[in-house]
């Protein structure tokens, strides 16, 4: 090549490379700029993984430790206490002698019942005599009064005194009689002035002192309160209107006391009571709570601070309650809703009937049938989709879009279906599995159809994964919920990256 040639293609060299150069700069740039929207695109919303772990729904609520059997201890006759023979804290037995009366009026009352009693015993001697006189003079009269040897008002008098006689002397005996249940009384009294334990137990509280006057006359008096047994305890708790519904004997109950704050109690509920209290126009119910204290370290009287465990889901997939209450803004709904269609599928219902399905242990002829059923529920699912495509798909057949979103709800899964909704799901699902359902037997079939009931009344939310940095929706069903964690099934997995809040990144 000559000069004058290559000095011409020169500046043409330069200006491709210069080109070249541009072009690369350019691309790298526009590179960058595109990483850079997708890292604020994620930077704009604060998101949280989805995982597994426990559940545990509880209601808290507070009350006492007492005796599960407390018996008051009184006295039924008045008097001075002359001896008290245990004190707090002892162990007594049933019919053993703790407290004893002066005795001294009683005594004196059986004496004197004891000669009344023998002096109407000498009334009904002398009854008695005027009796037998009386019957003579009867007898005597009456053969006279036969020959007309005496008047005849004679004879009527003679009756009359027979007669007199025979009602003083049934007076005598009743005489006996009163007196000697009256005397009787004070043998009674004489006993009640010892008093004895009437049950096993401990002695919690003692009200009387040696030479302290008793007067019964109006109600017995409370002396001693015995515990009868204090390995068993019980607790009883005030629960709210609003979670009595959710307490059922049998639930577990855990509890700690002041006296003993680094440890856990464990109890039962043992009864709901009917009994409702009123205070400040707050309902609560009680709820006994049944306690062992075998080691005896519990005692009567401490404050317990209990949760009674109502619900318990272990190894579930849970999101955040923020997850839940997440809506996107208004700049974002038009990019969220387009791909509502592809995450409703995930979580529709029949993305679940196949686990309910594995539970029943099918046969192949069942299993068989299932999966033809389900291809069938899915391809009108696609129809369905198809015909709605600007987000109009049922979120019953696995839709997404608008509609599920507003069934769904925004709050923290509130959107169970109405009750005509799940009506007319449980028909159309009735006659999709009719089949399949008819193959069953009796165990499988009612267990289809409570696993059923339940997937169709249950709570159903949107939830918003945060897909190429953009929230992209999901239904989910909404299960148990312990106030941080919510327990959620559907179009989610582990692992998953869901929307909790949005707002800029800081630049």
């Amino acid at each position: 090549m000559t000069p004058a040639r290559t000095s011409a293609a020169s500046p043409w060299i330069r200006r491709a490379i210069v080109a070249a150069v541009v072009i690369a700069v350019g691309y790298g740039g526009y590179v960058l700029f595109k990483q850079r929207g997708q890292a604020a695109d994620a930077g704009a919303y604060r998101t949280a993984k989805v995982e597994r772990g426990d559940i545990r729904v509880a209601i808290s609520a507070t009350g006492s430790l007492s005796a599960i059997s407390t018996v008051d201890v009184g006295s039924q006759i008045s008097g001075q206490v002359t001896d008290v023979l245990v004190d707090f804290n002892d162990r007594v037995t049933e019919g053993q002698v703790i407290a004893r009366i002066d005795p001294s009026t009683f005594q004196a009352q059986i004496a004197q019942g004891s000669a009344a009693v023998a002096s109407a015993r000498a009334n009904l001697a002398t009854a008695q005599a005027t009796l037998r006189n009386a019957e003579a003079d009867f007898r005597r009269k009456s053969e006279l009064a036969g020959t007309q040897l005496i008047a005849r008002s004679d004879l009527d008098l003679a009756r009359a005194a027979l007669d007199q006689a025979r009602a003083q002397v049934n007076a005598a005996q009743a005489q006996i009689t009163q007196q000697q249940a009256s005397t009787q009384t004070s043998r009674l009294n004489l006993q009640r002035a010892v008093i004895r334990s009437p049950v096993d137990g401990v002695v919690l509280t003692r009200t009387v002192e040696p030479g302290q006057t008793v007067a019964a006359s109006l109600q017995a008096p409370v002396l001693f309160q015995i515990a009868e047994d204090l390995s068993k305890m019980e607790i009883v708790l005030a629960i709210d209107e609003a979670d009595i519904g959710q307490v059922k004997p049998g639930l577990p109950v855990t509890f700690t006391v002041d006296a003993f704050a680094d440890r856990r109690f464990r109890g039962q509920v043992q009864q709901v009571r009917l009994s409702a209290t009123n205070t400040n126009n707050v309902i609560t119910y009680p709820v006994v709570v049944a306690v062992d204290n075998a080691d005896a370290t519990l005692l009567p009287g401490m404050t317990a601070n209990a949760e009674i465990e109502v619900s318990r889901r272990d190894d579930v997939l849970r999101v955040p309650n923020a997850a839940l209450r997440f809506k996107p803004a208004d700049e974002d709904a038009a990019t969220a809703g387009a791909p509502a269609a592809a995450g409703g599928a995930r979580g529709g219902f029949a993305e679940e009937l196949p686990a309910i399905a594995a539970a029943l242990k099918l046969t192949d002829a069942q299993q068989t049938q299932f999966d033809a059923a389900l291809a069938q529920l899915r391809e009108r699912a696609a129809a369905r989709v198809a015909a709605a495509p600007q987000g109009g798909g049922s979120v019953l057949f696995g839709g997404g879009g608008r509609g599920g979103q507003q069934r769904g709800g925004n709050g923290g899964g509130g959107g169970a279906a109405s009750g005509a909704m799940r009506q007319r799901m449980a028909e159309r699902f009735n006659q999709q599995f009719a089949a399949f359902r008819d193959s069953l037997d009796e165990a499988q079939r009612a267990r289809w159809d409570s696993e059923l009931t339940a997937l169709l009344s249950a709570r159903r939310a949107p939830l918003y994964r945060l897909v190429d940095g953009r929230p992209q929706p999901t239904t989910v069903r909404v299960g148990a919920s312990d106030g941080s964690w919510t327990e959620v099934t559907g179009g989610i997995a582990e692992g998953d990256e869901v929307v909790t809040g949005g707002g800029r990144a800081a630049p």
